[in-house]
């Protein structure tokens, strides 16, 4: 059980670590600026697809990459939370390959606008009415589709390929018996009913 939980540990830590280098990449040469940001470490979002230590791994790299890039308090805080909110649907739709790119999309189509909108303070006005909102659900999106349905499906699909090396889950069958025959893990427990 302690190297399952040192294991989960060191995986968050390490999809934590990429997240934060690849939002740094990104933010040194100004790629995720415009109207459409893509910030291709969004594309990350796909692996609570293949490991429940993505879930605080994302949390913590997208939390960590805000305050190194230099993001108010607000956008740290909420931004954090739509990845959050991406990385748990994410993990929830896991048995769906397609479907489980769609919650980090979600998640930051309807969170982030307001972040801009209030946060930022950033308007966009057109004939006399505050389009804000909608104008930043729709580039936000466009961005996020790009990153985590086109990308990430791409991120996804080549991960499938190397699953078992990539994210070997440890369980109660890999350990060995030791050497006095007595079983161990779950093993135990059904042949002491015997």
């Amino acid at each position: 059980m302690r190297n399952r939980n040192v294991s989960m540990i060191v995986r968050a830590a390490v999809i934590a670590a990429v997240y934060v280098v690849l939002t740094c990449f990104v933010s040194a040469f100004s790629l995720a600026s415009g109207a459409i940001q893509i910030r291709i470490s969004e594309a990350l979002t796909i692996l609570p697809y293949f490991t429940p230590a993505a879930v605080p791994g994302l949390f913590a790299g997208c939390l960590m990459a805000n305050l190194l890039t230099g993001a108010p308090v607000y956008d740290v805080v909420f931004g954090s939370f739509a990845t959050l909110l991406g990385a748990v649907g994410t993990y929830l739709l896991r048995r769906h390959k397609f479907l489980c790119t769609l919650p980090p999309v979600i998640s930051n189509m309807v969170i982030i606008p307001l972040v801009l909108r209030y946060g930022y303070g950033l308007v966009m006005e057109y004939g006399g009415r505050d389009w804000s909102v909608p104008f930043y659900m729709l580039t936000v999106g466009i961005g996020e589709v790009l990153c985590c349905c086109v990308m990430g499906t791409v991120l996804l699909n080549a991960l499938a390929k190397v699953r078992s090396v990539v994210f070997q889950e440890e369980s109660a069958d890999r350990y060995p018996e030791p050497a006095g025959g007595f079983p161990v893990g779950e093993k135990a427990g059904k042949q002491g009913r015997s």
